[in-house]
């Protein structure tokens, strides 16, 4: 989930920067506006599997870690790819070379969906962390590959303000229409740049799946999993790549899909 933009029409109104909009703002919209619920068991009836294409290793919990627990609850098959292994979100770190990084944001995977119940090996595309969009239609195929008619397939949003991100989900979108699956699009980074009136998030598309207070606290145990993104670099000074007031808007009672 390392916060980046790119040059992409309308990529400068979403740039990732500052602490963004707060958790507060959020609240108070969804308290006035509340997102028309997901029916969950009747989704999982016509998917019997949920394939999640996640960026950047953390972005699938991130997400949409609370769908797949509702997944594996429904006895559906449940299975996770990584598009890139991460290795680029700490620039001149020495703490952390890209090698050791990439090996230990996968076994960061494994352990947080290990906390959510599900034991599933994790497909890597094995794509350079930051550079998905340079080769969007190569990644389209890839996953065309991977994606069955009767999937769910879920990533994170076309607009998300990061390009890894943004890449990703076009070539899902590509995936999804060439197989004739079912794609709902996550926003991650976009609760950071976007104020609840913007105009490019499309309400009517939107779902929110509930989480009970357990299935809450066990999402939220399996964040804690992805310490590389939790904690700051001594070595280059910068802030965790996921700092509290951002993991704050990540950690709501309920996941938003733009379906």
């Amino acid at each position: 989930m390392a916060a980046m933009t790119d040059a992409a029409p309308g990529a400068e109104r979403r740039r990732i920067r500052g602490r963004g909009t707060g958790e507060s703002a959020w609240r108070a919209w969804f308290s006035r506006h509340p997102v028309p619920p997901l029916d969950a068991p009747a989704c999982f009836a016509r998917h019997p599997r949920l394939l999640v294409v996640a960026p950047h290793p953390d972005d699938e919990v991130l997400g949409a870690g609370g769908l797949m627990r509702a997944a594996r609850a429904a006895d559906r098959e449940v299975r996770v790819v990584a598009v890139t292994d991460g290795q680029a979100s700490h620039r001149g770190s020495t703490l952390w070379s890209p090698a050791e990084l990439a090996a230990e944001r996968l076994a960061e995977s494994r352990r947080a969906l290990a906390h959510l119940g599900i034991d599933t090996a994790i497909c890597r595309l094995g794509w350079l962390d930051g550079g998905c969009a340079r080769h969007e239609d190569d990644l389209g195929r890839m996953l065309k590959a991977l994606v069955r008619p009767d999937d769910l397939v879920v990533t994170t949003w076309r607009l998300d303000g990061h390009p890894d991100h943004e890449a990703t989900a076009r070539a899902c979108a590509a995936a999804c229409a060439s197989r004739g699956a079912t794609l709902w699009e996550a926003p991650v980074w976009a609760w950071h740049w976007a104020r609840p009136q913007d105009p490019a998030l499309d309400w009517t598309r939107a779902v929110a799946l509930a989480l009970s207070p357990s299935d809450l606290q066990v999402k939220l145990q399996a964040v804690q999993a992805y310490r590389t993104q939790l904690l700051p670099d001594p070595t280059t000074g910068r802030d965790a790549i996921v700092p509290p007031h951002a993991l704050e808007r990540l950690a709501r009672p309920f996941e938003v899909m733009f379906t």
